[in-house]
């Protein structure tokens, strides 16, 4: 049976805890109430009594749950926080400013059921200021060319995963936008549905230019994670050789003006060659050395097996490096 856990992570939002609660019960009467495994608050360093509402709601619902965290840590701490503490074996996130529709929760099961491993709301008609919507557009177009997965709303809050998807995955920084990208690397199938966005009713956007260049800043983390995890050597040593040819090539031009009959002795670009080459050297051995660290990590399972069949039957997946009983 489909199990979902809805997560909400929230900062001061206390004026709409009670009405998703409520929106997110009306959802699931016309899904299936037995399919909701619980609903849990994340509240990530509230200022005003988001707690004490959450509080209220775990006393009044017996499948909402709360967790608190110590300060505000961000959206992905959260998110990691209440993934910790989930135990459906889909979750679904939103966020808790009532600009996300519980209704369209059943379109997210859907795909899931119909195959997909990580489905990702776009909305696509949007009732956010404009200093907020060209600087997530310009994003979205960045990220999709640079990871390669076809989404239209990195940004959107409001997606649905299944369990076995976070095994592997673990939000820190701004992540929480890229865990499609950081999913499609690994092998899981990624789609996309269109969702409505309500305007918002209460508080304002906490969205700035700021969480804008964090986001590009973490795409690089997303890039070297995706790309490079499991050969460092090739980041480093592109780099190292990459580093050398520019110095060797200065090197090759002072040689022919030094065969031309110029000093060059006393020219700085002669000492910028020659570190330009040294430094590369040095990103060649940094390479090598993550190449061995790669090597002897034997402990970690990349987690791209998806199933295993025999004549038994299905068998459980065990984790890379696991030996089979005998």
């Amino acid at each position: 049976m489909q199990t979902v856990s809805i997560l909400v992570p929230v900062k001061d939002e206390q004026d709409t805890v009670q009405a998703l609660i409520g929106q997110i019960e009306a959802a699931f009467e016309q899904i299936d109430t037995a399919s909701l495994k619980e609903v849990i608050f994340v509240d990530d360093g509230s200022r005003d009594n988001t707690w004490k509402e959450i509080l209220a709601a775990t006393k009044a619902y017996p499948h909402v749950k709360g967790v608190r965290l110590r300060r505000n840590f961000g959206k992905a701490a959260a998110l990691q926080a209440g993934i910790s503490n989930a135990s459906g074996n889909v979750i679904v996130t939103m966020d808790g400013d009532l600009q996300d529709d519980p209704k369209e929760i059943s379109r997210f099961l859907d795909e899931i059921r119909a195959g997909s491993d990580v489905v990702s709301g776009w909305k696509q008609v949007r009732h956010d200021p404009l200093g907020k919507t060209l600087p997530s557009k310009l994003f979205n177009r960045v990220t999709a060319k640079v990871t390669g997965v076809s989404l239209h709303d990195f940004n959107c809050g409001f997606k649905a995963y299944r369990s076995e998807v976070f095994d592997n995955i673990r939000l820190y920084g701004e992540l929480h936008r890229f865990v499609p990208a950081l999913a499609y690397a690994t092998g899981f199938k990624v789609s996309e549905i269109v969702v409505q966005h309500h305007p918002r009713r209460f508080g304002k956007s906490k969205y700035g230019v700021g969480r804008l260049l964090k986001g590009f800043l973490d795409l690089l983390t997303v890039v070297t994670i995706t790309k490079f995890n499991s050969r460092p050597g090739h980041l480093f040593g592109g780099l190292g050789v990459a580093v050398i040819s520019i110095g060797f090539l200065i090197f090759l031009f002072l040689c022919a003006r030094w065969f031309g009959g110029e000093a060059i002795g006393g020219r700085p670009l002669l000492l910028v060659s020659t570190l330009l080459m040294i430094v590369g050297v040095q990103f060649t051995l940094f390479g090598m050395v993550a190449e061995l660290i790669v090597a002897t990590r034997g402990d970690r399972d990349p987690g791209i097996v998806a199933e295993i069949a025999s004549s038994d039957g299905r068998l459980p997946v065990k984790p890379i490096g696991a030996r089979a009983e005998l």
